[in-house]
């Protein structure tokens, strides 16, 4: 099993090239299902979950070649799929596949959007919290689904077809914003989703499929307004850049110090993340070709923060802040209010030296002097980068193991690092 090995105490200098935001990426895979003419998407990320996902897609009959980087092309982009739904040769997503990533379990709303039937496993992935699927279930009776749960597959039959319905998620869901925005897509009538999750990623699925010929009004807010129509095309759309792996960069830019260009960047799908960094004491400045995030000589000062969804500061960049607080001048308190169980990092974090303590929903962290390299272990793929900052800042080696959970998300992580100082390398075996 690989294993990173970080020796700390090094600046970062020089450009980080953004990859294809995974979380814009599977979505739209899953959109191939729509249609049986070629949806053809640029900039996707080389993560194990796209390489997973398009293994279940394979399995619904969907054809996929890839279109490996192009010499002259810009570095930051990744490679370019074709998929092709021509028939859906089998509406059931087995319990091996998707069990390994929770995303692949959106395949339900389309499936029954197009086949009008789908035998859905429940799905797996980070131990991050419950993450229930009720609100998709709902969501999917609402637009006319009969849904019944059968040795742990859900399934579903439209047999006339879905209908449009007007949907009111009781809380924002950034998982039932898709499955019900894909579905309804292709469902008779007009469809309202109210309280609709906002983040970018979204906002791109939806122009995806506005390509595509669906009739969607209100992307980017709260609420989305989708006339149903008979057939979707094919299409071809750039998968934005991935904010996560932008906000992640940015926070080791800032724990370690130094002076690094995140190129392709794009500041507005993260304003509140970068406008905490610039509280912390980083400077974060917007160019023509991403971002300047630059830390030299200045301590970093603490900060209170609560997770909430888009646009406040994300989930997904919990786990990488509070590896930063660890070194601040003074206390950080960090609450978290989308995941119940997203602070498995923090014992990790101590093993590092950090003074952090819990009270239910709320970390509180001590900054202190200096962190010192241990052998720590990934719990979940957020929490695993936090460890690679805290290894940046730390003194002397930090082993970190079971990494696959890195592989998840982040594209060549170790490489973009070490081309800007970083002593980081993978260990093989």
């Amino acid at each position: 099993m690989d294993r990173i090995r970080i020796t700390g105490g090094h600046k970062l200098e020089g450009i980080i090239p953004i990859s294809g935001a995974k979380n814009a990426a599977l979505p739209l895979m899953i959109a191939s299902i729509l249609t049986p003419e070629t949806l053809t998407l640029k900039n996707v990320p080389n993560l194990a979950d796209v390489n997973m996902l398009a293994r279940i897609l394979r399995n619904h009959g969907v054809d996929l070649t890839i279109e490996g980087k192009r010499a002259g092309g810009k570095g930051h982009l990744g490679e370019t799929f074709h998929l092709t739904a021509r028939e859906i040769v089998d509406t059931t997503a087995p319990y091996e596949l998707v069990s390994r990533m929770r995303a692949s379990f959106w395949v339900l709303g389309p499936l029954v959007a197009r086949c009008r039937q789908a035998r859905v496993s429940m799905p797996g992935g980070c131990a991050i919290g419950t993450r229930p699927v009720d609100l998709h279930l709902q969501g999917l009776k609402q637009l006319g689904a009969e849904i019944d749960i059968d040795g742990g597959y859900v399934v579903a039959k439209a047999p006339k077809g879905l209908k449009g319905a007007r949907i009111i998620f009781p809380k924002v869901s950034v998982g039932a914003t898709h499955q019900i925005l894909m579905a309804a897509v292709l469902a008779k009538g007009e469809t309202v989703i109210e309280n609709a999750a906002r983040e970018p990623e979204i906002a791109d699925v939806a122009r995806c499929l506005v390509a595509m010929g669906a009739k969607i009004e209100g992307v980017g807010t709260s609420t989305l307004r989708i006339q149903g129509v008979d057939r979707l095309e094919g299409a071809r759309h750039a998968v934005l850049p991935d904010r996560i792996e932008t906000g992640t960069f940015a926070m080791a830019v800032a724990a370690a110090g130094g002076n690094v260009m995140l190129q392709g960047a794009q500041i507005e799908d993260l304003e509140s993340a970068m406008n905490v960094l610039a509280d912390c004491g980083a400077t974060v400045k917007p160019t023509p070709d991403g971002i300047q995030i630059t830390r030299n000589g200045n301590g970093i000062g603490p900060v209170s923060v609560e997770t909430q969804p888009f646009p406040g500061f994300p989930t997904d960049l919990q786990a990488q802040l509070m590896a930063l607080m660890t070194r601040a001048d003074g206390t950080s308190t960090i609450r978290e209010t989308i995941f119940e169980n997203r602070f498995m990092h923090v014992q990790e974090l101590v093993r590092l030296g950090a003074d952090i303590h819990m009270q239910g929903d709320i970390a509180t962290v001590r900054g202190v002097k200096r962190l010192t390299g241990a052998p720590v272990m990934a719990t979940d793929l957020r929490a695993s980068v936090s460890l690679v900052i805290g290894g940046l800042m730390a003194e002397g080696e930090t082993m970190i193991n079971r990494v696959y959970h890195l592989d998840r998300g982040f594209e060549r992580l170790e490489e973009k690092l070490s081309r800007c100082g970083a002593q980081i390398e993978r260990i093989t075996g």
